[in-house]
């Protein structure tokens, strides 16, 4: 699917592993659908890191993930998004405030401007 709007917004955390079940429940079928209802939300891609190898220079180097092991994207307008009445009350609905926000760590954030 080709980007349309004029930002990437990312969201990484690692979760508790014993939520992992809860995690992946909670933010598939109730946080995504209600930060999809925001205005200038357009899309969200779920992600897991893993480690990988790439060949670079004709050698072959392997990748440990570092970090969060969770990510998001979010296609949006702008930051101006991130702000709005809308996106606090989103991001507050449902369990992710109470059972499932509590057990993440690891949070980090990016916004990209795409050229």
């Amino acid at each position: 699917m080709p980007i349309k709007s004029k930002y990437l917004f990312r969201r990484q955390h690692g979760r508790g592993p014993y939520k992992e079940a809860l995690f992946n429940e909670v933010y598939d079928t109730e946080h995504v659908p209600n930060l999809l209802k925001v205005p200038g939300v357009h899309a969200v891609a779920r992600m897991q890191g893993e480690p990988f190898a790439i060949s670079i220079g004709g050698e072959e180097k392997r990748v440990a993930h570092d970090g969060p092991r969770h990510s998001a994207l979010y296609e949006i307008d702008g930051p101006h998004v991130l702000v709005s009445r809308e996106w606090a009350k989103a991001s507050e609905a449902g369990r992710w405030p109470g059972e499932v926000r509590p057990f993440t760590r690891n949070r980090r954030h990016a916004l990209y401007k795409l050229r």
